[in-house]
């Protein structure tokens, strides 16, 4: 069995913050906060994750990996939803879409989930992506 460190802080090493993405059964996720709750003496420890949608029915044609894009409601705000962690499968790589435009220089990676508008899945990220994602 295989353990990952799935992070979610608003300062990691000091630097910028951390919101790593994941797999939710079958859609992509980006966590920003983990947290509990008790209800009746009982813990339910869950994640607060904004959405991805997928762009099409499909993979895309040229790359074999699904496209997604971040989900917002009708009022055009981030699209957020609680989970119990036990609905989270496992982590996600996803890569930035980066169209024709010039990056620019001052871009940090921890940005890049805020700057780009479309993500690749990375199905090829390791053996486990690859089963999810194809």
């Amino acid at each position: 069995m295989r353990r990952e460190h799935i992070r979610a802080c608003p300062l990691w090493r000091n630097e910028a913050p951390r919101y790593d993405c994941v797999f939710v059964n079958t859609d992509a996720a980006r966590v920003m906060c983990f947290f509990s709750l008790t209800f009746e003496a009982v813990s339910y420890p869950c994640a607060v994750v904004c959405w991805f949608d997928k762009a099409d029915d499909r993979p895309d044609e040229d790359t074999g990996m699904w496209i997604v894009r971040p989900s917002y409601d009708a009022d055009h705000s981030p699209s957020v939803g609680i989970i119990h962690i036990d609905s989270i499968y496992r982590a996600a790589h996803l890569i930035p879409i980066y169209g024709t435009h010039t990056i620019p220089q001052d871009l940090k990676h921890y940005n890049s989930y805020d700057a780009f508008r479309a993500f690749y899945i990375n199905k090829f990220a390791d053996h486990h992506a690859f089963e999810i994602a194809s």
